[in-house]
């Protein structure tokens, strides 16, 4: 993993696991790496992925079967997006609408951009 200096190294290993989940490489029900397997696969403390684990506890994301490991929630994916609406909501849009505002870029002309986004059109 290509860690930045952006977010917290746990925030990074969440997001990760919450991509995976809206990807739906890893399914609700489905047992995700142990604390250990993780740490070592990315090369970070187990510590740190042990508070990636409690924060998506507490998130409602995993949740852990005592004795044998961490499972994605049913309701994973719904509760994924809900999370990442709100910090996109919350971190990222108002710097977006400043930019918007200061480039005298609309709303028509992001429908626009978008439009040619989704079509495969990047310019």
């Amino acid at each position: 993993m290509d860690f930045k200096n952006t977010k917290t190294i746990y925030v990074q290993i969440a997001d990760y696991i919450c991509e995976n989940i809206l990807a739906e490489k890893i399914k609700p029900g489905e047992k995700i790496q142990s604390v250990r397997e993780m740490a070592a696969s990315i090369q970070v403390n187990p510590n740190t992925v042990m508070r990636t684990y409690s924060y998506l506890q507490e998130q409602e994301i995993i949740f852990n079967k005592r004795g044998i490991g961490y499972f994605v929630a049913d309701d994973a994916t719904q509760k994924t997006k809900k999370l990442r609406r709100e910090e996109f909501i919350q971190q990222h849009l108002p710097e977006l609408f400043k930019s918007m505002d200061l480039l005298e870029i609309d709303f028509d002309d992001l429908k626009e951009i978008y439009k040619r986004q989704r079509n495969g059109h990047h310019n």
